[in-house]
């Protein structure tokens, strides 16, 4: 991870207003910057998820979405998730639909978070984890998904994202 790595600052509506390093996004100064989510989902309504690195500045080792990362300076929000897929999952990505566009804020920064899904078949999804970034990831069933929130394995961030875009994502299926 490159402290040193350059962020758009963007306002509200995703329009880049400045720049900033990923050590001042992180560092609480509140910086609003964007990121992308990646929800992949089978048929049967599983998600499925990855278990982030303990070596990750935000959140080690817990669970989270299939795919997410910050967008970099000079890059569009669908190059980032196409980049952020490539690297995480080693996939490429598509027939993607978007979710939602939201604001999330925890004690250490300030995110535009850019959601997406995409529907795989699982017989065929045959992902390439990146171990520096992920530890491991599997399927999870709604059910179990509910049964562990709240407990700390599941990323706050997830946990709220989740209860905002199911509905949607259910849509699709």
């Amino acid at each position: 991870m490159n402290e040193n790595e350059i962020f758009p600052i963007v306002d509200s509506n995703g329009n880049v207003v400045g720049k900033a390093t990923r050590r001042e996004c992180h560092s609480g100064s509140m910086l609003l910057h964007p990121v992308v989510h990646m929800h992949i989902v089978d048929p049967e309504g599983r998600i499925y998820l990855q278990k982030r690195s303990v070596d990750k500045d935000i959140q080690p080792g817990r669970w989270d979405t299939a795919v997410g990362g910050h967008v970099d300076f000079n890059e569009s929000v669908k190059d980032a998730l196409r980049r952020e897929a490539r690297e995480e999952l080693g996939i490429e990505i598509d027939n993607y639909f978007h979710l939602v566009t939201y604001e999330f804020t925890s004690e250490r920064e300030h995110e535009l978070i850019n959601a997406y899904c995409m529907v795989v078949n699982p017989d065929t999804f045959s992902p390439t984890i990146d171990k520096n970034e992920i530890s491991e990831a599997k399927f999870w069933s709604l059910d179990e998904i509910e049964q562990v929130k709240g407990t700390g394995i599941l990323t706050p961030n997830f946990e709220s994202e989740f209860d905002r875009v199911k509905d949607l994502i259910f849509e699709l299926l």
